[in-house]
């Protein structure tokens, strides 16, 4: 899972970082550290395995969490809204480098985002899910007339009724 935020741990170098999840599915130390470092060397960032967090930028730091993503060699790779909080060239730039390390890591990827132009650049199929307003009193009551003609229409908009 990539977050928003890259959620690294401030105590812990970009090596340590991305060898942590590693050591906990029972990776002896060098074998952790020997795949975090194939992983920081795809993201572009060996010459930063000895610097913390803070000493890096936002697309640095988010390049450490799709690192530390990627390192675990998951099915399936969950990115919730991963370059949101970078600015508009770091993000192009960040959109870029996701696209490369998808074609060579060839993993399945679910990607949300608001961006239209990000999910044209890096998805092969986009799911756009209806916004639906819920104007029922609280507490619900779901024997209630209402609540039940809402579900109606929920099912006809998913087409499953």
């Amino acid at each position: 899972m990539i977050f928003q935020e890259p959620r690294l741990l401030p105590w812990l170098t970009v090596l340590d970082n991305v060898a942590f999840g590693l050591e906990t599915q029972g990776l002896s130390r060098e074998e952790a550290r020997s795949r975090a470092r194939r992983y920081i060397n795809l993201v572009g960032l060996q010459q930063f395995e000895a610097a913390y967090p803070r000493q890096l930028s936002g697309g640095m730091a988010q390049r450490v969490g799709i690192a530390r993503a990627l390192a675990v060699q998951p099915e399936i790779l969950l990115l919730d809204e991963p370059l949101g909080a970078l600015d508009a060239m770091t993000k192009i730039g960040m959109q870029q480098e996701l696209a490369r390390i998808w074609r060579e890591e060839d993993v399945t990827t679910v990607l949300v985002t608001h961006d239209l132009e990000e999910a044209l650049y890096l998805a092969d199929r986009i799911l756009i899910l209806p916004l639906i307003d819920v104007d029922l009193p609280r507490p619900r009551d779901r024997s209630s007339a209402a609540f039940v003609r809402q579900r109606e229409e929920l099912l006809h908009v998913f087409g499953l009724h």
